[in-house]
């Protein structure tokens, strides 16, 4: 019972700075890594091509800066656009860089890309004056940078709006009704030709990215009052309404510019997917899994997982977009991930030879060769001895005998790319 009168109370305190948006709402007003690559569009979907890298810009606020209660700047983040980059490993070689800031609302962003189309750095107050976040000073000196980052991406990913909300439920008691429903009547009305705008100067910016902009969730759950909660979910309808005319808007003149409806995965999920009962607003773990889901399918068209994130094995290895499905499982020693070399060879389409003499697998792949002795501490590659944290090593499979190779230094050692994920325990690599 306490638990409901807590969810009940912060309700009420919600639904006060946002009763008059739901009356609103029908009425139509509704860093954190990182050039080009080739992109086809096909039935929504983006194809890079092989070989190329594939670069994604996310921008907004805390939802895109992973943001969750406790977060310093030394905190290990894991937020949507970290899921995405994971995603994105299943397709190709990527670069993701994210410009995620505390406290910023859509006019502060709005200030934030055209400070970025202009090139130079600015001040902190120049984007939006006393914001949170400690580290605007160098989001604001950064911008020079920042705008070649959003000219060279392939995709851009955007959340934004929850702190303009969030000024109206501060203001929201020393105002009248007719007061606040004009307050609240302003602040979707400022949302929406804000988001106009960004979406806008970001075609210009760069005229060939995909651009996905979200909606927005509503946090508080059904528990807190049956009449609280339908009109704070008409309210996120208004949000979403905003959100699909501004896009709408710019895809009519063949901009490639899409809405990612995240709200709705929201609807009846509220508890499970935010810190509303400890009074905080923002996604937990599952609700940055959901905005990722959402941003991923609006990009690719789907959401994968690996037999490893399922628990079905203790590490996947994908190469290329393909999972390695062997019956010789992949051996951990030191924290240096071995597999067999017969499977990673054929994973690549590399070739591999075998000297019985020297207990020696020689490994070629596009020009590159890398040599790897059993036993030893160094391994070869393109002539260049590296040290190994542990030799490869003979294993006896039935009445086989199988052998197992470094992976990362064998596939950096060909010139390929290499990342491990650790909270899916997945290896990508791609040629």
């Amino acid at each position: 019972m306490k638990k409901k009168s807590k969810i009940r109370s912060k309700g009420r305190v919600l639904l006060t700075g946002m009763l008059s948006l739901a009356l609103l709402a029908g009425g139509g007003t509704a860093a954190f890594a990182e050039t080009t690559a080739n992109r086809a569009e096909a039935g929504g979907q983006t194809t890079i091509k092989q070989g190329s890298l594939q670069t994604i810009v996310a921008i907004g606020d805390s939802i895109t800066a992973g943001y969750e209660p406790g977060m310093t700047e030394t905190s290990a983040v894991y937020g949507y656009v970290d899921r995405i980059k994971e995603q994105a490993l299943f397709h190709n070689r990527t670069e993701v860089t994210n410009y995620g800031i505390l406290g910023l609302t859509s006019s502060g962003l709005l200030n934030y890309v055209k400070a970025i189309q202009e090139g130079i750095a600015v001040t902190a107050d120049t984007i939006q004056p006393g914001i949170s976040d400690p580290r605007i000073s160098a989001f604001a000196s950064g911008i020079p940078g920042t705008k070649t980052k959003l000219a060279q991406a392939d995709t851009i990913l955007i959340t934004i709006g929850g702190n303009d909300v969030s000024q109206l439920i501060g203001q929201a008691k020393s105002m009248s009704a007719e007061q606040l429903e004009t307050k609240a009547y302003e602040l979707l009305t400022a949302y929406k030709t804000n988001i106009q705008e960004i979406l806008s100067v970001l075609t210009v910016i760069n005229p060939n990215a995909q651009i996905i902009l979200a909606d927005q969730y509503q946090p508080v759950p059904k528990i807190a009052g049956e009449s609280q909660y339908v009109m704070l979910s008409k309210i996120a309808e208004g949000f979403t309404q905003a959100v699909d005319e501004a896009v709408a808007a710019l895809a009519q003149e063949g901009k490639s510019v899409k809405a990612a409806h995240v709200a709705e995965r929201f609807v009846g999920k509220e508890l499970s997917y935010t810190h509303i009962f400890n009074e905080d607003v923002h996604p937990n773990q599952s609700g940055y899994e959901t905005i990722a889901k959402v941003m991923a399918e609006s990009i690719w068209g789907y959401y994968r997982i690996t037999e490893a994130q399922n628990g079905k094995t203790e590490l996947s290895v994908v190469v290329s977009g393909a999972e390695l499905q062997t019956p010789y499982k992949p051996v951990v020693k030191n924290g240096q991930t071995f597999v067999v070399l017969r499977d990673i060879t054929d994973a690549i389409g590399g070739t591999s030879k075998w000297d019985s003499k020297s207990s020696t697998a020689t490994v070629s792949y596009n020009g590159s060769e890398v040599v790897i002795p059993i036993g030893a501490k160094t391994v070869t590659a393109n002539g260049i001895s590296l040290e190994t944290a542990s030799p490869a090593f003979l294993q006896k499979a039935g009445t086989e005998q199988k052998t197992y190779v470094p992976l990362a230094l064998l596939v950096k050692g060909l010139g390929l790319d290499v990342q491990y994920s650790s909270k899916m325990k997945t290896v990508f690599i791609n040629l």
